[in-house]
């Protein structure tokens, strides 16, 4: 747990120099990229298997505070050598670039920290904990050159773009409502109950811990059930962020003017201190509304093969990663009764999307180009889940100054905007 001081110290006070090299360095087409792994569990587990069928990388180092995860993939990537503190891996001169799958209270911490030490970086949506840290994350890449795509995988697929190009064109007129659903019965039980613990020997439940405050360890905390745990994140920063950020790219809006949130735990009986229904309202200054609903005790689908909807005066659009459709609308009370437009419907097989994205990124490692879902897109799609955290728990109608990315008159919502980190961590 103990920093490294002089080897910490040497990476910041040379900050400069490493970045002005690594940024100076481009990779030919065909020379192999070596990367970390920091973070092999489940979603970490799902990016090493995207990444290994790719010829130009070498994954060299995995990283991760439980030891059967370790395990599991060390029989997969030979000749990768095993850590259980990602220091460790940032601080190797012969790593190009780390992928970050941990919990979404570390990605903050690391990024930054692999950004000072000359590393590209692909980290796991939702980006960052708090805004503050997602603001700062974003200042690192840009002061030391970093490429920096965040998993919001949707970046990368052709439907979406496609279907963003003809929204933004006037293909369904004025968007006034975007509507995305988190869906899932997990009635009666839940993520289930358990009492705390000592933590198993093959956990580092004080790493796992990192910068939130010290808590006993429980199972149903670790090591994959922190997304009920607001604490460590959310239901809405897991699964929000997608769909919000696909309406965002529809739409080119970048933040809301206002944020509503309503719900709580009401059905499910489990060690949850997150809501088992929530409903948010976020409303633009260019006129339209978004609607996200994470409904966790009751299950029924709200449409066939979508992931959203957005309804415009010509049509309402329904999309997914095989592509969109659009339905027509006819005119209502008052209105002509003919449709304002021809339908759509248009079949664009994606493939896998995370593969999709992670190729991207490998790309652009080489070519220093800006990726599908860089740190400010990124960035500005997760502020919409920390936004829609912030108003339940202060029970407030957020109004939301994008452009200082503070809460206008209400002390008790800005103190949410960030916490004061369990020592020794910081952001660099």
């Amino acid at each position: 747990m103990t920093d490294k001081p002089t080897r910490r110290r040497f990476i910041q006070t040379s900050a400069a120099a490493v970045t002005a090299l690594s940024a100076s360095k481009i990779h030919g087409a065909n020379e192999r990229i070596r990367a970390g792994f920091i973070g092999v569990g489940n979603r970490g587990g799902q990016l090493l298997d995207a990444t290994l069928p790719n010829t130009d990388v070498e994954v060299v180092a995995l990283c991760d505070v439980y030891r059967p995860y370790l395990d599991e993939w060390k029989a997969k990537v030979g000749g990768a050598t095993t850590h259980r503190d990602f220091r460790e891996v940032i601080d190797r001169s012969d790593i190009d670039a780390v992928f970050i799958g941990t919990p979404d209270h570390w990605h903050a911490i690391q990024t930054i920290d692999a950004c000072a030490a000359g590393k590209d970086v692909y980290v796991e949506k939702p980006l960052s904990f708090t805004i503050v840290e997602g603001r700062r994350m974003v200042e690192a890449a840009r002061r030391n050159n970093r490429i920096v795509q965040v998993g919001i995988h949707r970046r990368s697929s052709k439907s979406y773009r496609e279907a963003a190009e003809f929204v933004q064109n006037d293909g369904i007129g004025k968007v006034t409502v975007g509507r995305c659903y988190r869906l899932s019965n997990m009635w009666p039980t839940g993520i289930g109950k358990a009492p705390d613990s000592e933590p198993p020997a093959s956990l580092d439940w004080e790493m796992w811990v990192g910068p939130r405050p010290y808590r006993p360890y429980n199972e149903n905390i670790a090591p994959y059930k922190f997304r009920w745990h607001k604490d460590y994140s959310s239901q809405m920063g897991n699964w929000g962020v997608h769909y919000l950020d696909g309406l965002r790219w529809l739409t080119g809006e970048e933040a809301p003017v206002s944020v509503s949130a309503h719900g709580g735990q009401w059905a499910v009986d489990d060690d949850r201190t997150i809501p088992d229904t929530l409903h948010v309202v976020f409303e633009f200054a260019s006129g339209r509304l978004f609607m996200f609903g994470q409904y966790e005790a009751c299950g029924n689908k709200m449409w066939d093969r979508s992931d959203l909807e957005a309804r415009g005066t010509k049509g309402t659009l329904h999309i997914s990663d095989r592509g969109y459709r659009v339905e027509p609308e006819r005119g209502g009370q008052f209105q002509e009764r003919d449709p304002k437009m021809e339908p759509v419907n248009r079949n664009i097989e994606d493939g896998d999307v995370t593969a999709n994205h992670i190729r991207n990124f490998l790309d652009c490692v080489k070519s220093r180009d800006v990726p599908n879902c860089d740190l400010e897109t990124g960035h500005r799609s997760t502020t919409f889940c920390h936004l829609a955290n912030i108003a339940l728990e202060t029970k407030a109608r957020i109004e939301w100054d994008a452009a200082a990315e503070k809460i206008v008159g209400n002390d008790a919502a800005n103190a949410r905007l960030h916490y004061d980190y369990r020592e020794p961590w910081k952001l660099a």
